[in-house]
């Protein structure tokens, strides 16, 4: 036998081999397809290894879809698989919407998977309602705390019942803005009541008004009841108010009538600086008189008379006002006795 015919005996059964090898790893699946009239042909299983798609999640999903009365495409599986997408998730979200009749089509179920919410969460949600906790406990509070009209303060706890909507599940606002709105709703009917003995008594229409205002709007849910399920008197925020503003009134009121002592203690001294001052400028002009007397001599404008006449009119004054000191001091002892 000649070499060449050696080669291609070899190159044969390498094919062979190959073919062997193929159909060994693919012959299940191909069966499996087969047998549950999905049929998926061998040079597409090959053609999804090629494509780095795995063949058993994209056969295997597409026997349950067709099972389900579902037709959903080998390519749009591979092409969602290609995408990031969880082939698996979507088609069981799908036969759970279809048994439930709920309208979901395969694009509207792969768009939310890929924005990268759990779409067969959304579809059980929409069949079994969530009951969410207002407000959220994991945020460490537990009351939503608000104060009516007379100053009492209310804490109230609720309870939203709400269902996914599945239209509005791409690009539709969390849970935690239904949380939001709703605490805000309670703090806003809290606060429209004149007493807290009307939300104790009717804590029911707290729940009527905040389901009026339409919170839903914008988000991926629809918003089935609020229930109230605790309200608690807290405390008297208006009688505290109003004796912080009482302190405050009595801190400022201390702080003028300090200003104004001080003002005043102030103006003390200087009057008393001004005082002697004054007296400071009598002293300075009596002791110029004995230099004007002096320069009158030497003048000639007062003569030795005068001067005698002037100081017997000093002793009589120096003698009236020690006998007017004199009998004051009498007349103030005799009162004292």
């Amino acid at each position: 036998m000649s070499t060449a015919m050696l080669v291609v005996l070899g190159i044969i059964c390498l094919i062979v081999l190959f073919l062997i090898l193929i159909i060994a790893r693919y012959f299940a699946l191909w069966i499996q397809a087969l047998f549950a009239e999905a049929r998926v042909s061998f040079f597409n299983l090959i053609g999804m290894s090629l494509r780095k798609v795995n063949p058993h999640v994209i056969v295997l999903s597409r026997i349950r879809a067709v099972q389900a009365g579902l037709e959903v495409a080998t390519k749009e599986m591979e092409s969602h698989f290609l995408a990031g997408g969880r082939v698996p998730n979507v088609i069981t979200a799908l036969i759970s919407a279809n048994r439930a009749n709920i309208d979901l089509t395969w694009k509207t179920a792969t768009a939310i998977d890929l924005a990268g919410r759990d779409i067969l969460d959304a579809v059980q949600m929409s069949v079994i309602p969530k009951v969410i906790d207002c407000p959220n406990p994991a945020t460490g509070k537990t009351t939503i705390d608000a104060v009516a009209k007379d100053g009492i303060q209310i804490r109230a706890k609720a309870r939203v019942t709400v269902r996914a909507n599945i239209d509005r599940l791409v690009g539709g606002a969390t849970e935690e803005t239904i949380i939001a709105r709703v605490g805000e709703g309670i703090v806003t009917t809290i606060g429209s009541a004149d007493t807290y003995n009307q939300v104790l008594e009717n804590p029911d229409n707290i729940s009527k008004k905040v389901l009026e205002k339409g919170l839903d709007a914008g988000t991926a849910f629809e918003i089935l009841s609020i229930d109230i399920a605790d309200v608690d008197v807290g405390e008297n925020i208006g009688a505290k108010l109003q004796a912080d503003q009482a302190e405050a009134d009595k801190r400022r009121f201390q702080a003028e009538a300090e200003k104004r002592r001080a003002m005043a203690m102030a103006r003390e001294q200087e009057m008393q600086a001004l005082v002697r001052e004054n007296r400071a400028k009598v002293v300075l002009a009596e002791a110029e008189i004995p230099m004007a007397i002096a320069e009158s001599f030497r003048s000639g404008n007062l003569g030795i008379m005068d001067y005698y006449k002037l100081r017997n009119i000093q002793a009589d004054t120096q003698m009236r006002e020690g006998i007017g000191g004199g009998q004051t001091q009498k007349d103030s002892d005799g009162k004292k006795q």
